[in-house]
Parts: structure tokens; C-alpha cells; sequence
């Protein structure tokens, strides 16, 4: 993934049930069978490029992901690429980033 990103990957390696895979599939669009490898590799559960062509798909995926983890309790960490630098980022810091400036 190239220019602004961000990645959120869950906390541990959990063994999610059936029921929470299917949920997260719904939402990110990825396979219950990529989800679950990426959980146990600790991989992101999902990656969103920012800024680009498909910023209005994936903001609100990534939104609904955020949602869907803390209602249920599972812990996960956000993190930045830009400009070829990783760095993780808290909730308000990601909520900066998206924020659209007032006119």
C-alpha cells in the first residue's frame, strides 16, 4: 500500500468464533479464511489506503470495523504508513486524520 494508510490488527492472536469471522467478513469484505490466517499471523485485519480513488469505501469500512471490535471487546492497534514510516496511532489521532476540515 502506497501514500497515506491505515491498518488495524486485533490484539493477540484470538481463535474467533464462526459468528464473528462472518460478522467482520460482512464488514471488511475479506474471507472468514483470510481473516482468521491474518489473526493468527498477527497480520492486519484490515488495511485502508487514505486519500486515493477508493477513500470513500474504505473510510467507512475501516469506521465500521473500529465499531464492530469495541462493541464485542476485542482489543486491536491502529497503525500509520506515510511515506514509507509505520507508526501506531490512537483513536483520536485517526479521528484527526479523518476529520474534514470546516469551510
Amino acid at each position: 500500500m502506497t501514500g497515506h494508510a491505515i491498518s488495524l490488527t486485533l490484539d493477540g492472536t484470538p481463535d474467533l468464533p464462526s459468528a464473528v469471522l462472518q460478522s467482520l467478513y460482512r464488514i471488511t469484505g475479506r474471507s472468514t479464511v483470510e481473516l482468521r490466517r491474518a489473526i493468527l499471523a498477527g497480520d492486519a485485519l484490515y488495511a485502508a489506503s487514505l486519500f486515493g480513488p477508493e477513500h470513500i469505501d474504505v473510510v467507512p469500512r475501516l469506521e465500521k470495523t473500529i465499531a464492530f471490535l469495541t462493541d464485542t471487546g476485542l482489543g486491536f492497534t491502529l497503525s500509520e504508513s506515510f511515506e514509507g514510516t509505520d507508526a501506531p496511532i490512537s483513536l483520536a489521532t485517526l479521528r484527526e486524520i479523518l476529520e474534514v476540515p470546516s469551510a
